[in-house]
């Protein structure tokens, strides 16, 4: 049987990102949609409380592991709040768990990062929990830029141009930076790593690709998917 993986993602449509399927075709990939309002702590505070009946429901329809995927959902209450967001889903499944934040945080680790160039979509009070979290994660914040969006609707509009341009800015934004972090589970980086880690000469982790690898991870998969970058090739 091929493995399945359950993700809890924002959108209330509860669709499947591109992301996993397209790295890992060999594992099946379920969503269950939270129906975030907008990326602030209030619309985070509006939905987390039903992550358990969520990964319930992923399991009933037969998933074998849950992830949370999105970023700013899981360090918005800082490492406190990362754990009990993986202690409700465990509590109400008893599958192996992971969310997006830990899996970026081990994603940086894999590529050797220490200096982080970091680009998102976010606003002032998400990026300074974002930076908290970095910090905290033994992680040095070598510069920031972001896009300053709310909406989750904005943030799937974010165009392949527009990503690049931000990465461009934040590596420039952040000398001495041994990796370019891109976060935000919404952004679709996954065509833009490959010409980004090309032009700056650093690996690039982004939520939308760190997510599917530390997901088919859970599953025992290795998380190689060659071609896509330095995360990827390991």
């Amino acid at each position: 049987m091929r493995p399945c993986v359950g993700l809890i993602v924002p959108p209330a449509a509860g669709e499947v990102p591109p992301e996993p399927p397209a790295l890992f075709p060999h594992i099946d990939f379920i969503a269950e949609g939270l129906g975030l309002p907008e990326m602030t702590p209030e619309g985070y505070d509006s939905v987390i409380t039903r992550l358990g009946e969520l990964a319930a429901r992923l399991k009933a329809r037969g998933a074998r592991a849950v992830s949370l995927m999105g970023t700013s959902l899981s360090f918005y209450r800082g490492a406190q709040g990362n754990a009990d967001a993986l202690a409700a889903m465990s509590a109400a499944t008893g599958l192996p768990v992971t969310t997006m934040t830990d899996s970026v945080l081990q994603a940086l680790i894999a590529v050797g990062a220490q200096r982080v160039a970091v680009a998102t979509a976010y606003t002032d009070p998400v990026n300074r929990a974002l930076c908290a979290c970095l910090e905290g994660a033994g992680f040095a914040v070598a510069g920031l830029r972001a896009m300053n969006l709310r909406a989750i609707g904005d943030v799937f509009r974010v165009s392949e141009a527009e990503l690049l341009e931000l990465g461009h800015a934040a590596v420039a934004a952040a000398p001495g930076a041994d990796a370019l972090l891109i976060s935000c589970g919404g952004l679709r980086t996954l065509p833009v790593v490959g010409p980004l880690e090309a032009r700056h000469g650093l690996p690039v982790v982004s939520s939308a690709t760190a997510g599917a690898w530390g997901a088919a991870r859970l599953v025992g998969d290795t998380g190689r998917a060659p071609g896509h970058g330095a995360l990827f090739a390991r």
